[in-house]
């Protein structure tokens, strides 16, 4: 299968998971592509000053892949940065949030994977 660029949709979600301003999100993958064992590949914007919330993960975990830019990450409460080839990486029970910190566009791939594999 070959998925072309121009074939995948463009979402726009404002203030998503209680954060600041719009993420834009192309999926690479639809979760009924991913063999019920995650719900989430895409390819994530976040503006200068976009952010997404703090937000607990049960039943799965969240890997973020930072294609570009720089970023400020919550795990747990305590706040690190990250840049272009960093992975930020939230466990199954854990919580997270992600901000852009530079003045031009942070790009990242988020994968959402489930602790335990659900039946399709």
């Amino acid at each position: 299968m070959i998925r072309r660029g121009t074939e995948i949709a463009l979402s726009k979600v404002e203030n998503f998971k209680g954060g600041t301003g719009a993420l834009l999100s192309r999926e690479i993958l639809m979760p009924e592509e991913m063999g019920g064992h995650g719900r989430k590949f895409g390819f994530t914007t976040l503006e200068p000053g976009a952010s997404i919330g703090t937000h607990a993960h049960e039943g799965d975990s969240e890997t973020y892949y930072i294609l570009k830019g720089s970023a400020r990450s919550d795990a747990n409460g305590t706040w690190a940065d990250a840049k272009e080839g960093d992975t930020v990486h939230c466990r199954a029970g854990e919580s997270h949030g992600i901000e852009n910190s530079d003045d031009g566009p942070l790009q990242f791939i988020a994968l959402i994977l489930y602790s335990e594999r659900k039946e399709r």
